[in-house]
């Protein structure tokens, strides 16, 4: 099979609402105003109600109340604001996936838990934006609802063969697709034009050393992921079968000597829970 196939499907696989592109559209314009974004994301009165739901949460723990789309512009900032979109966005696209072939409660409970251990992860490492590797972390197994909504007895026989030989879910994905999660996870994401940041790490999240640009981003994600799995924090279908952590790319992270998996791992239950109920009430 090819990945194309899955996309040439008689099932149509969900596209991203023309309020982001809009929306995108106005943030990389230089001359583009608060007020212009306001209004885009306006038109959507969903979308606006779920990113001040999610602004107005423990998850940024402002002291005041956020009660316009501009007020939060100004306070979380564009960029941050554009990394939420993308995941309110995308969690309320996929719809309809059978509980027989993939659980989507725990799906994304898994996902939002591998976002937020991502974004605490990169926090340690003081990188700049820990909001685009929350999106990366929740993105990471997109492809597998790919799977599951074009191929689900595809999908099945999958889990079929992870049980019966002991196997990864990633080489059960290679031996029937001849493809992975991870490389349906990125064609989608280039279809959707999304950065190529987010493409490449959904790409290499089993493999953070495949792409050396990108190698450091794509191990936080690999550790984040590894940590949520270890934890039995929700299920994307791999916690029964989970991937040994990558040594290389746990060095990688060069953290400092009192963090620990051990220690990340109490940093992420301790914000699970409240993190979870904002993004879950949003979708």
């Amino acid at each position: 099979m090819d990945i194309q196939e899955l996309f040439n499907s008689d099932v149509q696989i969900p596209s991203l609402p023309d309020v982001y592109y809009d929306f995108k559209k106005a943030m990389d314009d230089p001359e583009g105003s608060f007020d212009e974004i306001s209004n885009i994301i306006a038109t959507d009165p969903g979308l606006s109600a779920r990113l001040l739901r999610i602004v107005n949460s423990a998850f940024y723990g402002f002291p005041s109340q956020i009660e316009t789309i501009s007020h939060a512009i100004g306070v979380v900032g564009l960029e941050q604001l554009n990394n939420l979109v993308i995941s309110t966005v995308i969690m309320e696209r996929f719809k309809g996936i059978p509980d027989s072939v993939m659980n989507m409660d725990s799906f994304w409970k898994h996902s939002i838990a591998c976002g937020l251990a991502a974004k605490i992860i990169s926090s340690h490492k003081e990188e700049p934006n820990t909001e685009r590797f929350f999106v990366a972390g929740m993105l990471h197994d997109i492809g597998r609802l790919v799977i599951a909504l074009t191929a689900p007895f595809n999908i099945l026989s999958v889990f079929m063969r992870c049980k019966a030989e002991n196997i990864s879910l990633q080489d059960a994905e290679k031996d029937i697709l001849g493809f992975t999660h991870a490389d349906v996870g990125k064609h989608l994401l280039k279809t959707w034009n999304l950065p190529v940041f987010h493409q490449e790490i959904v790409s290499n999240h089993h493999q953070p050393d495949k792409n050396t640009t990108f190698a450091k981003e794509a191990s936080i994600v690999h550790v984040a992921d590894h940590l949520v799995n270890k934890l039995e924090l929700g299920d994307s279908g791999e916690s029964a079968f989970p991937s040994p952590l990558n040594s290389t790319a746990w060095n990688r992270l060069d953290l400092a000597g009192q963090i620990s998996l051990e220690s990340l791992g109490k940093e992420i239950q301790k914000q699970y829970d409240a993190t979870v109920q904002v993004f879950l009430q949003a979708a």
